[in-house]
């Protein structure tokens, strides 16, 4: 595997950033991998690198970088959280154009990288951001998934399931049965607006678990509902961003 730690430059700074991709071959499908909130930390490189094994060049941006380089939610503070939802809410459909830009442009500069073939993922925060990115750029995506992503609907012109009849691309959306941050409620909305949008989804409850089972550090993790969304994932993946003669 090659990695590297990189500055890509956006119309907003200098977005720092993880890229990793297969040491062979190429050029590979490209996989933006965007964070959750608790920010770019080693825990997500190595799901990047799962990413990247089997055939993808990953790029995992620090979307805090107009406030932070460095920010990771280390402990579940009372302080430390105030911080993270600063940062967070910084963050929204005008920072997610002039961020995705930017990764586009460093991708298709890239030889090892085939930009034509091109994926999103997002978890939490970035439920919103992967629509977001895929409605902006819809000639660009090929597929998205969101993994319980949070605040999904809202009374916001911004609220991601005003925007997913603007997606053209096949989208995944992975929903734990116990989250505060993406009730049932809202994803029955999001899944109402899905099907009017007519476009190619699945929405898919993970029953019994909570709001950041597919992260390995998280003390919510449940390692068969984390299996079962990269067995979503990789075939998803497989079947939109492989075959290089389509769209």
């Amino acid at each position: 595997m090659v990695e590297h730690h990189i500055d890509i430059p956006t119309a907003d700074g200098a977005m720092n950033t993880f890229v990793v991709r297969p040491d062979e071959g190429g050029p590979f499908p490209v996989v933006l991998f965007y964070m959750d909130a608790p920010g770019k930390r080693e825990e997500l490189h190595d799901m990047a690198r799962r990413i990247a094994a089997v055939g993808y060049f990953v790029v995992l941006p620090n979307l805090y970088y107009r406030r932070t380089r460095d920010f990771w939610l280390k402990e579940r503070t009372e302080a430390n959280m105030a911080v993270m939802f600063e940062h967070m809410n910084s963050l929204g459909m005008k920072t997610t154009v002039c961020d995705t830009e930017g990764l586009l442009r460093y991708v298709e500069s890239q030889p090892q990288a085939d930009a034509t073939r091109l994926g999103a993922l997002g978890y939490c925060m970035s439920g919103p951001i992967v629509v977001w990115a895929a409605a902006s750029f819809p000639a660009r995506f090929r597929c998205i998934a969101s993994i319980y992503g949070a605040n999904m609907v809202n009374d916001k012109s911004s609220s991601p399931h005003r925007w997913v009849s603007k997606l053209t691309c096949e989208s995944y959306f992975a929903c734990a049965e116990i989250d505060k941050w993406a009730p049932r409620a809202d994803i029955e909305v999001l899944q109402s607006a899905l099907k009017d949008a007519r476009g190619m989804h699945r929405v898919e409850w993970y029953p019994g678990v909570e709001h950041g089972f597919a992260f390995p550090q998280r003390a919510c993790y449940d390692k068969p509902a984390a299996e079962r969304h990269w067995s979503r994932l990789f075939p998803l993946f497989e079947r939109t961003l492989r075959d290089a003669s389509r769209r």
